[in-house]
C-alpha cells in the first residue's frame, strides 16, 4: 500500500479483466488500485484458459501427426501424461503470481491484497488474511471485475461428496483411471477429451445436448471426435443422485435405473457472476440483476462499473478484456469531461461487439469456431436471415489432414446483405475465426467480401465455396 488510500479508480478483482481496466485508466493519467484476494492473473491464467488448453494441445498435436500419411508412421508412442501435466504447470507458473504482481506494480498500479466490500458510494473496505481492514476511496469510479463462480446443480448427494470443479481438473497432479463429467458445455467437453487422451476412461453426462449452444452439425462433429477417443457421451440424461463411500469411487445414478461409476467426478454445469458479499444490497443494488450500459456503468450508480464475467453479458476472457478496455476508456473520458452519460454504438466507449460480433472457440479436436449469431439468435433479434452451409472439402483441408472432416455455415442478414454469423467446425478451424469476426464487426457487404480472394491451397478457400453456394 502507498501512504494514500485515495485513488481515482478502484478495481476489485485482479484477473485479466481487472488488470486491463486498471492499465487503461493508468495509461490515461489516472491513479488506480487493484484489489485481489487470490492470485493476480485470475481464473484464466491459473485454472481455466491457459491450463486447460495446455492439457489439450499435446493430444491434438499427436492426433494431427497421426492423421497424415508419412507422419503417422513416425508416431510410435502415446502421450507422456507426466510431461503433459508438467507442461501445464509451467503455463500456470506453478500457481505463483509473482511475475503478474510485478507487472501490476511496474505498470504504475497499486496492488492491494485482500477481500473487498463496498461500504458506500466510491468507498471500499479491504480485509487482509489477518482480518485487518483498510478503507479505500475512489475519486472517480469503482469497477467490479470479480469474475464468475461455478453453479452446482441440485442433485441428491452432491453436496456430501468431494467432486472436482474445473479448478481441480485443470490443476490435477495425477490422471485418474476413470472420470464422469456432469455437463455437456464447452469446459466439460474440452476436459473430457483432454483426460481421455491422457488415458482416462471418460463418461459425459449431459442433461440436454452436447454443446447445444452451437449449430447441431458442429456439435455432431465434436461428439464423433470424443467418441473416437473412447469417451462415452450420454445426452438427454438426467442425474438423479451421487454417492461416494469413504475413499471409494463415485456412483452416479441416472434416469431409467442406469448408473455410472468413476474414480473422479467433474461437475461443469455453468457459471454465474461472482457478486455475492460485495455489499451491493446495502447500496440498493441487486447482485442477481446488475444492469450495465455499453460502457459498463451500472444502472442506478453512475460511479460503479462492472466488466467481464461480473457483468454477466459474455462469459469469455477475450470479450471481458475488450469490455475492460472500453470501460477504462469511458472512465478516463468522463473524468476528463469529454464523455457524457450516453455512448455511441461502435465508439471507443461502447462494447458493441458483445451484441453483434462475439468470437468463441471450443478447443476440442475437432474445434468449433463461431463468431456473431446463430440462425436462431439472428431471427430472435428480428433479422431476416438466410443460411448457407457445406462440408469443408477444399484443397487446403485435403492437404491438412487425410480424411479431413469439417463443416462451415454462413448466416446473412438479407436486408443489408452482410454477414451476421459464421461457424466453422473441423481440425484447426480456430485460425479461420478472426477473418469472420472482422467481416461481421465491419459489416462488410457480401459483394465486397467476394473480392477477398482466399489463398490457394488453404482451408480458407471454404469462404469462396460458401459465397458461391450463396449465389455470388
Amino acid at each position: 500500500m502507498t501512504d494514500s488510500h485515495d485513488f481515482d479508480v478502484i478495481v476489485i478483482g485482479a484477473g485479466a479483466i481487472g488488470e486491463n481496466v486498471a492499465d487503461r485508466v493508468v495509461q490515461a493519467g489516472l491513479s488506480a488500485a487493484l484489489i485481489e484476494s487470490e492470485l493476480v492473473g485470475g481464473e484464466c491464467s491459473y485454472w481455466a484458459c491457459m491450463p486447460s488448453k495446455a492439457l489439450l494441445r499435446p493430444g491434438t498435436a499427436l492426433k494431427a501427426a497421426s492423421s497424415v500419411a508419412g507422419a503417422r508412421e513416425a508416431v510410435t508412442g502415446t502421450l507422456d501424461a507426466q510431461q503433459v501435466l508438467d507442461r501445464r504447470t509451467e503455463f500456470t507458473s506453478n500457481w505463483d503470481d509473482s511475475s503478474q504482481a510485478d507487472w501490476v506494480r511496474d505498470s504504475g498500479i497499486t496492488l492491494v491484497r485482500g477481500t473487498a466490500r463496498l461500504t458506500g458510494e466510491r468507498s471500499v473496505e479491504v480485509r487482509d488474511n489477518n482480518d485487518d481492514a483498510t478503507d479505500l476511496t475512489a475519486r472517480v469510479a469503482v469497477v467490479l471485475a470479480t469474475g464468475s463462480t461455478p453453479t452446482t446443480p441440485p442433485i441428491d448427494g452432491l453436496d456430501d461428496v468431494e467432486f472436482w470443479g474445473t479448478r481441480e481438473a485443470t490443476s490435477a497432479t495425477q490422471v485418474p483411471e476413470s472420470l464422469a463429467v456432469l455437463g455437456g458445455g464447452v469446459a466439460g467437453a474440452e476436459l473430457a477429451q483432454a483426460f481421455a487422451r491422457l488415458g482416462t476412461k471418460v463418461t459425459i453426462i449431459a442433461r440436454s445436448g452436447l454443446l447445444s449452444n452451437y449449430p447441431q452439425p458442429a456439435g455432431a462433429l465434436v461428439r464423433k471426435g470424443l467418441e473416437g477417443d473412447g469417451v462415452v457421451v450420454l445426452t438427454d440424461t438426467a442425474t438423479e443422485s451421487v454417492r461416494q463411500p469413504a475413499g471409494g469411487s463415485f456412483t452416479i445414478a441416472l434416469g431409467g435405473g442406469k448408473t455410472v461409476t468413476a474414480e473422479k467426478l467433474l461437475v461443469s454445469t455453468g457459471r454465474r457472476p461472482a457478486l455475492a458479499n460485495l455489499g451491493l444490497e446495502d447500496l440498493d443494488l441487486d447482485p442477481g440483476n446488475l444492469v450495465t450500459d455499453q460502457s459498463g456503468r451500472v444502472e442506478g450508480a453512475d460511479w460503479l462499473y462492472a466488466v467481464g464475467d461480473a457483468a454477466g453479458k459474455v462469459l469469455l476472457t477475450h470479450q471481458g478484456k475488450y469490455e475492460a478496455r472500453v470501460t477504462g476508456s469511458a472512465i478516463a473520458a468522463r473524468a476528463a469531461g469529454t464523455l457524457g452519460d450516453t455512448v455511441e454504438d461502435w465508439s471507443p466507449y461502447a462494447a458493441s461487439a458483445d451484441r453483434y460480433a462475439v468470437p468463441q472457440v471450443v478447443f476440442t479436436d475437432p474445434e468449433i469456431a463461431m463468431a456473431g449469431r446463430t440462425v436462431e439468435q439472428a431471427r430472435e433479434a428480428g433479422l431476416t436471415v438466410s443460411e448457407t452451409s457445406l462440408e469443408i472439402a477444399v484443397a487446403g483441408s485435403a492437404l491438412h489432414t487425410d480424411g479431413y472432416q469439417g463443416w462451415a455455415q454462413m448466416v446473412v442478414d438479407e436486408d443489408r446483405r452482410v454477414l451476421v454469423g459464421m461457424t466453422f467446425a473441423g481440425p484447426d478451424v480456430a485460425e479461420l475465426l478472426h477473418a469472420a469476426t472482422i467481416a461481421i464487426a465491419g459489416e462488410v457487404p457480401l459483394d465486397r467480401l467476394w473480392h477477398a480472394v482466399p489463398a490457394y491451397p488453404t482451408i480458407s478457400e471454404v469462404w469462396l465455396r460458401l459465397l458461391e453456394k450463396y449465389g455470388l
